[in-house]
């Protein structure tokens, strides 16, 4: 089932997440698998719960999209339930990012070169895994995204002027979009 992807200025976007129950696990495949049909759907390379309305500590990613085919940086592709990141570490890089919540927007984002990361996979099983480089950085954007945390608000208070216009613009369901989109309600 594709989902329409909640747009910027809905509330959801920016309240944090709760963690799924044991009882809530056991339908959760059905929705890992619609997350990524829909991620898929609008050329995303991640997507979090409170992107399609779920107030839930749920993300998908497929960071492969993003890897330089020279690159000798392996891609990953997974869901991660509940996921805790438990310790960044490397230098601060920054990345033009974008968000499928926020299209026709991006910015330079700093964010730090690798992470230790605690989560349930899409088949429950607890893991607690490195990532570093670029799918480090996916996962940091869609682990924001279950802390109420946009990329926008990482952007320098001058940026954040020069796009006050456009995110405006989204509020209103101003923007070109090649994917089904919910907008904030008037």
């Amino acid at each position: 089932m594709i989902y329409p992807v909640v747009a910027y200025g809905d509330p959801i976007l920016k309240r944090v997440a709760k963690d799924y129950t044991k009882e809530e696990l056991e339908n959760v495949g059905e929705l890992v698998d619609s997350m990524f049909e829909t991620m898929e759907g609008a050329s995303g390379v991640g997507l979090a719960g409170p992107q399609i309305g779920f107030n839930k500590r749920i993300f998908v990613i497929d960071s492969n999209l993003m890897i330089d085919e020279e690159s000798d940086e392996k891609g990953y592709k997974g869901a991660f339930i509940n996921a805790e990141i438990i310790e960044e570490f490397g230098e601060d890089v920054g990345f033009d990012e974008g968000c499928l919540s926020i299209p026709g927007v991006n910015g330079e984002v700093i964010r730090p070169e690798g992470i230790i990361i605690k989560y349930l996979d899409d088949e429950l099983k607890e893991r607690e895994e490195e990532f570093t480089g670029m799918t480090a950085r996916v996962i940091q954007h869609e682990y924001d995204h279950i802390e109420g945390i946009l990329f926008t608000d990482h952007l320098s208070a001058i940026k954040k002027r020069l796009i006050k216009g456009k995110l405006n613009n989204i509020t209103k369901g101003k923007v070109p979009h090649g994917y089904r989109m919910r907008f904030p309600k008037k």
